[in-house]
């Protein structure tokens, strides 16, 4: 059978195991999920074992650091996933329940009720836990997924793909809700991109380069964020020590991420105390700084005269640019002209100026006092996360289990008929 053969039947099989799960039992989702808790716990060593042979293979074709600290499942991050099952077990089940019921004038109720999307196919490089967390949504949200990870993860992916299946079997539901491409062959994506008669919506999950292809090839609708870049703006009444600890972990806590901090916005009357701290701290640590030029003699040696290219620019290393600004008019208006719609936050002692940049500034999350790296699925509430939405059709942000449903109006009469 070749790969477009295989792909269709792949469809086929996740349509009808989507029309299953859309009338399965809340229980019976809730035990998949505590299933494949358990097993994922029970089994680490297998898990364990299929990830070496990818980190292996990786270290063969030399692999960038980034892409091999996501391919790597830690013991913090299978950890993470076994939660998550557990945490996306223990919420309502969004599906069937009837929102906004309401009584028109001739007497009929007019309502929406939640339903699933159907059958969502997620393509991803790197990033093992992805497959695990895109599975549990999908299950929760009564969807069927086609996961499709990158090559470098093969191994891993199918062992946590057999692990979902025995949890799905064990609840009674049926395996096909989870599916993964036996081959790591290209093709296989371009094929899938064609089936919008089985796939209801795809979600890219990776660098720039993968969702701008998954974009232009797909014949169904996408769910996509092209890149991450995320600004902190330091206002002139900014806690410096708060400020400091803030920016370290929005840089160098997980500087792959997509939600790390790549360019720090500085008032230029807080820039010559702020900055040396900041140089001190995370130039310490390995970060280097790409800097305008009021901010280069406040950086030390880890900093060099940044570029036009440097701003606006997604390193996902230690590597940041630094730029002194006059307002917080220049600020939000710089965010305006470099940002990607993924996460900005503002630094600042002043609750009018955090309400105004709150309001203002244009991306999936906005923060006050925090770090970037809190634009995350499990730590907003969600459980887990499928991906984060910069377009503003159908999700903005991460998207859980709401964002993985729709709504269709429901009407109760009691014989209307239209005059």
């Amino acid at each position: 059978m070749g790969i477009r053969e295989q792909m269709v039947d792949m469809g086929i099989s996740a349509v009808k195991a989507a029309r299953a799960l859309s009338k399965a039992s809340g229980s019976a989702k809730q035990d998949a999920l505590l299933h494949l808790a358990d097993l994922l716990e029970s089994e680490s060593k297998a898990i364990g074992e299929a990830n070496q042979l990818d980190l292996d293979a990786a270290n063969e074709r030399g692999l960038d650091k980034a892409r091999v600290q996501r391919l790597t499942i830690s013991e913090k991050v299978l950890a993470s996933m076994i939660q998550g099952c557990r945490d996306v077990a223990a919420m309502p089940d969004p599906i069937g329940e009837i929102e906004s019921m309401s009584k028109r004038p001739n007497g009929m109720l007019v309502g929406r009720m939640r339903v699933p999307l159907g059958v969502v196919a997620m393509i991803y490089e790197s990033r093992p836990n992805a497959t695990v967390d895109a599975g549990i949504l999908c299950l929760k949200a009564g969807n069927s997924v086609i996961l499709r990870g990158g090559s470098e993860a093969f191994h891993s992916n199918r062992c946590l793909a057999d692990l979902m299946h025995q949890a799905l079997e064990m609840a009674g539901l049926p395996r096909e809700a989870v599916q993964v491409p036996p081959t790591a062959d290209r093709e296989a994506v371009a094929e899938m991109l064609k089936l919008d008669k089985y796939i209801d919506v795809v979600i890219p999950r990776g660098g720039e380069g993968l969702i701008r292809a998954v974009t232009e090839q797909a014949t169904m609708p996408v769910l996509k964020h092209y890149k991450g870049v995320c600004h902190i703006f330091a206002d002139d009444s900014c806690d410096v020590p708060k400020a400091v600890s803030i920016i370290e972990n929005a840089k160098t806590q997980y500087p792959s991420g997509c939600n790390a901090l790549e360019c720090l916005l500085v008032h230029k009357d807080i820039a010559a105390t702020l900055l040396p701290e900041v140089a001190a701290r995370l130039g310490s640590g390995g970060v280097r700084f790409k800097a305008c030029e009021r901010a280069l003699p406040l950086l030390g040696d880890t900093a060099e005269s940044a570029e036009a290219s440097d701003w606006g620019f997604e390193f996902l290393d230690l590597v940041m640019a630094v730029k002194v600004v006059d307002s917080l008019d220049e600020a939000i208006d710089f965010i305006a002209d470099h940002g990607s719609n993924h996460t900005e936050s503002i630094l600042s002692e002043k609750y009018e100026h955090c309400m105004r940049f709150i309001r203002e500034v244009d991306a999936s999350l906005v923060v006050a006092n925090a770090t970037t790296r809190f634009n995350d699925g499990a730590q907003l509430g969600l459980g887990a996360e499928i991906g984060i939405s910069t377009s503003k059709l159908h999700a903005y942000g991460p998207m859980g289990i709401k964002e993985l449903t729709s709504a269709k109006f429901v009407l109760l009469g009691e014989g209307h008929i239209r005059e």
